[in-house]
C-alpha cells in the first residue's frame, strides 16, 4: 500500500466514528480498524474550522475508482443512515472508509477484504456540513 495522503477530520465525527469503532461487529472488524488507523494519523479540527475541500461526512462527493476506472457520486454517511439516503456509502464499507477525510484531488490506495486495493481521487464535493454550516450534522 503506497503513502496515504494526510487527511483532517471533524472532531464531532472523529467522536462518533470513535464509538462505531468501539462497537464494531466482528464482521466489520477490518473496516473498524483501517478507520481507527485514519483516525489516528488525521488532523482534528473543530467543524467550523474545516476547510471546504475536505470529505467529511455526510459530503457528497463524486470519486473516481481508478482500478476500475469508474466514477461515482456518493454520499458518506453513517451506517444507521443507508436506508433514508439514496446515493448513501456507509464509512463502516471499505471504500466508505477510505474518503473520510480526503481533499479534493487527492488520492489513496485502500486495501479491500478480498486481498486487493483500490486506488480512489476525490474529484468534487458537490455538498458539504460545514460549508452550509450545519456543524452538527
Amino acid at each position: 500500500m503506497g503513502q496515504r495522503p494526510s487527511i483532517i477530520i471533524n472532531r464531532l465525527d472523529a467522536e462518533r466514528l470513535q464509538r462505531l469503532i468501539d462497537n464494531a461487529a466482528e464482521k466489520d472488524m477490518m473496516v473498524a480498524e483501517l478507520l481507527e488507523e485514519e483516525l489516528e494519523r488525521g488532523e482534528v479540527l473543530d467543524p467550523q474550522d474545516i476547510p471546504e475541500d475536505v470529505v467529511s461526512m455526510n459530503s457528497q462527493i463524486r470519486f473516481t475508482d481508478l482500478t476500475r476506472e469508474r466514477q461515482m457520486i456518493r454520499t458518506l454517511v453513517y451506517p444507521h443512515a443507508l436506508e433514508s439516503v439514496e446515493d448513501g456509502i456507509s464509512v463502516m464499507a471499505p471504500i466508505g472508509a477510505a474518503l473520510i477525510g480526503l481533499r479534493v484531488g487527492d488520492v489513496i490506495e485502500w486495501p479491500l477484504p478480498n486481498n486487493t486495493e483500490v486506488r480512489l481521487r476525490i474529484d468534487a464535493i458537490f455538498w458539504q456540513p460545514e460549508r452550509e454550516k450545519q456543524f452538527h450534522r
